[in-house]
């Protein structure tokens, strides 16, 4: 084993580190060898590339199961470090994304409007939400508007910071590429509760809604965007910068929309049901909320 996993390059550029295990019939937290004693930072970042590795397939564990794998691949780290790393990293079990539902102590939050709804028509109403992407320096957060009577993604931004502009930009080209919706759907996370973003809303007479707390399914499409994204996409690459990522999901936004069959819409893509207006003879895509 420790012949096999010395063969490994962390930093082959054109080989990925997945892929290197899979060749030499390791497991894939074997190329993730603990640092030497002493280098706090180093195991650090190494025990947390773990962590985002095994979340792919495992988003369920939480602290204790990954305290307990962590011991087993011969790390010493106790249950306080992980939960300490997985705070950093905003990973919580089930559902791994950053911690962006904390609205400003300041900011109004507003009620659930989807509820009882029925969507039936483009542009009726929009979601948007923010999720975490693991690159070579670190983490990305991409923020994306989706419509729900067609799941088309109307526009999205990357950014290295969880800050309010990359989501005001993105609104912004959305309104400005496909008009206005009746309704916008968010978390109460502080970007989406600040002055900045409700601005806009109210300028364009967006009524706005808010999930209720603890409640996921309030946003469940672009819940389910990030589910395909991930496993489509981001899981089966390894991103070496914000650029590259850029381009990556540029190519996948456009497969997503334009030529990525969907059941719930008869086959079609998310692109033929928005521009045709036309809603498909499956009794499940009127959606009552």
């Amino acid at each position: 084993m420790s012949t096999k996993r010395a063969l490994i390059e962390p930093d082959a550029k054109n080989l990925s580190l997945r892929r290197q295990c899979a060749l030499l019939g390791l497991n894939r937290s074997s190329g993730y060898a603990p640092a030497p004693v002493g280098d706090e930072r180093v195991e650090n970042q190494r025990v947390m590339d773990w962590i985002n590795t095994i979340y792919t397939d495992h988003p369920f564990y939480g602290s204790r199961k990954l305290t307990a794998v962590l011991h087993r691949e011969g790390y010493r780290v106790n249950r306080k470090r992980v939960r300490r790393l997985m705070r950093a990293m905003g990973l919580i079990s089930i559902a791994p994304k950053p911690n962006t539902r904390r609205p400003h102590p300041q900011q109004a939050v507003y009620p659930y409007l989807l509820r009882g709804a029925v969507i039936e028509r483009p542009n009726q109403g929009w979601s948007t939400d923010i999720t975490d992407l693991r690159i070579e320096q670190g983490w990305a957060y991409l923020v994306a508007l989706i419509d729900w009577h067609s799941r088309y993604v109307l526009a999205w931004r990357l950014s290295n910071t969880m800050d309010t502009a990359f989501c005001v930009d993105a609104l912004t080209e959305a309104l400005k590429q496909h008009g206005t919706p009746e309704i916008l759907n968010t978390d109460q996370g502080s970007q989406f509760t600040s002055a900045a973003f409700i601005e806009v809303l109210n300028h364009h007479h967006i009524r706005i809604s808010m999930d209720g707390k603890g409640r996921a399914l309030d946003n469940i499409f672009i819940e389910r965007l990030w589910r395909s994204l991930k496993y489509e996409e981001v899981y089966s690459k390894h991103y070496q910068s914000l650029r590259e990522a850029q381009t990556e999901l540029s190519v996948y936004f456009g497969f997503y929309n334009t030529d990525r069959p969907h059941q719930s819409l008869d086959d079609r893509t998310p692109e033929q049901v928005y521009r045709n207006a036309q809603p498909p003879q499956l009794l499940g895509q009127q959606h009552r909320f």
